[in-house]
């Protein structure tokens, strides 16, 4: 009995210390604001509204920081009297720097008048590092604690997730009390993550170890079941969800409507059940599609003719961008047509350009390079690794083929690119290559879709083979397609048609 009662005692003293620490939040908000609109010296402070943007690495430099700056830039220049509000972990950096890098990489420039960081020390949180295990469990719940880091520092008006931290959902409306909205590149979870640790299958999420033990994976699917679970949960927290692609919305579409009849029984014996009261879901039913905006302009210059025979693979070298399938499919083709390895006009050379971010990733392209001299290869295969813009501007330039190997690329701007620069994109038939940018133009081709060594070193020949009248159509229709549908303005255009605005204050 006197167990309990120390455990009651312990329960209540902790819900006094949380709300506690809510109120006096929430208190010293409308402060921090003041501070922030002083410090940016603006005027008409009554009519100004906050719109934070929750992305801890935007100083990455990758097409995921494209869309904060774009979105950002489109409100700098059409809703004045919004402060934008960037959460970001890159304590590393002040704010000129931040911005300087903005205009060197993307071109973008941004005012600092209505414009201001809150800088976050607890970013190593959500990094994969931190959770060598229960990985996904352990990154939400640290994006949970980084929110709260956030919000205490400053809550806006409007709160916008850019790079796919759902559970943060729970946290921003529970102490500021303010509507949520996301622009989500990839779910954290998919039905298919669930399906095959179901089936068992190996891949990069569901390793040997685990995919070969009933045991283990009966383990796994019970994890992903719960994650699962309260993922679908967080997403209807929303009170809109933009996404970068069909393969993206269906996947989303589908969480939102996800149901697990178990866990619901379980849920309302706990607790926890009384989130469901005060913090009830959005009605939410389904996304909207905005594709990413991509910088187009400089690789739109590229002469289409001309062109070597270079294979061009661009990706970070991570594990599901699937390397080691380009060398194979590589390997295929000079297996198949050996004229392609011989010194001459025929020669055929594979070039993989992509970012190194850590130990591991160095790792795995030393393993590349061993893989590729296994297969006899090395001599026609050139590795360049953290290449500079201009560098990969330059092979862009110059190669007749653009490879995508990766399963179920959530949308692929790498493609975009290729095919902006006159380079015939061949990729991996799924996602967002084969449903949103790889797709007809009038009727006709873009580029080539395959799904083996086999099919891959088929498309490859075909390409390299193609008549000059139909290989120029071809460069330019694709060109044409991706200039005209993933430009800045299509991107804004979807932005401003997901309903954001009316989720401000009055």
């Amino acid at each position: 009995m006197n167990v309990l009662a120390v455990a009651t005692g312990l329960v209540w003293l902790l819900l006094y210390s949380v709300f506690s620490a809510i109120r006096r939040i929430r208190s010293g908000n409308a402060d921090r604001k003041k501070a922030v609109l002083y410090e940016l010296k603006t005027t008409d402070t009554h009519k100004k509204k906050f719109v934070g943007f929750f992305h801890p690495y935007c100083n990455a430099g990758g097409g995921g920081e494209r869309v904060l700056w774009t979105a950002i830039s489109m409100l700098q220049r059409d809703e004045p009297d919004i402060i934008s509000i960037v959460y970001s972990g890159d304590v590393d950096a002040t704010k000129e720097q931040i911005l300087s890098k903005v205009k060197t990489r993307f071109d973008i420039d941004l005012s600092p008048q209505t414009l201001h960081f809150v800088f976050l020390n607890s970013r190593h949180l959500v990094e994969d590092s931190a959770w060598p295990r229960f990985t996904l469990l352990g990154q939400s719940l640290g994006s949970m604690y980084l929110a709260w880091e956030a919000m205490s520092k400053l809550m806006p008006d409007l709160f916008i997730d850019t790079m796919g931290y759902a559970f943060t959902f729970h946290v921003v409306r529970l102490l500021g009390n303010a509507p949520v909205g996301a622009y989500v590149h990839y779910p954290t979870i998919s039905t298919d993550m669930l399906e095959r640790v179901r089936s068992r299958k190996k891949w990069h999420t569901n390793s040997d170890a685990i995919s070969s033990s009933d045991v283990l994976s009966k383990g796994k699917l019970l994890y992903y079941r719960v994650f699962m679970y309260y993922y679908a949960n967080s997403l209807r927290q929303a009170s809109f969800l933009m996404v970068n692609s069909s393969w993206t919305k269906n996947h989303v579409d589908s969480i939102l409507q996800h149901t697990d009849h178990l866990l619901d029984t379980l849920h309302m014996c706990t607790p926890l059940v009384l989130l469901r009261f005060l913090r009830p879901s959005q009605t939410l039913k389904s996304a909207r599609i905005v594709y990413p905006p991509c910088d187009t302009r400089e690789m739109a210059k590229f002469t289409l003719e001309g062109r070597e025979r270079v294979i061009l693979s661009l990706a970070q070298f991570r594990p599901e961008k699937d390397h080691a399938a380009q060398l194979h499919a590589f390997h295929r083709l000079l297996v198949s047509h050996p004229e392609y390895g011989k010194p001459g006009e025929a020669h055929v050379q594979l070039v993989l350009v992509g970012g190194s971010r850590n130990a591991e990733d160095a790792a795995r392209v030393e393993g590349l390079k061993a893989l590729a001299k296994e297969l006899g290869i090395e001599e026609h295969v050139e590795f360049v690794v953290n290449a500079s813009f201009p560098v990969m501007l330059n092979w862009l330039s110059r190669a007749s083929i653009g490879l995508s190997t990766m399963v179920d690329e959530h949308f692929g701007i790498n493609v975009v690119e290729f095919m902006a620069a006159g380079v015939i994109p061949v990729t991996h038939a799924s996602g967002g290559p084969l449903n949103d940018i790889v797709v007809p133009f009038n009727g006709e081709p873009t580029g080539y879709h395959a799904t083996s060594p086999e099919t891959f070193a088929e498309a490859f020949h075909t390409v390299l083979t193609l008549p000059p009248g139909e290989d120029l159509a071809l460069r330019q229709r694709a060109r044409t397609w991706a200039v005209q549908r993933f430009s800045e303005e299509e991107f804004e255009n979807g932005w401003n048609e997901s309903g954001w605005r009316k989720w401000l204050p009055s």
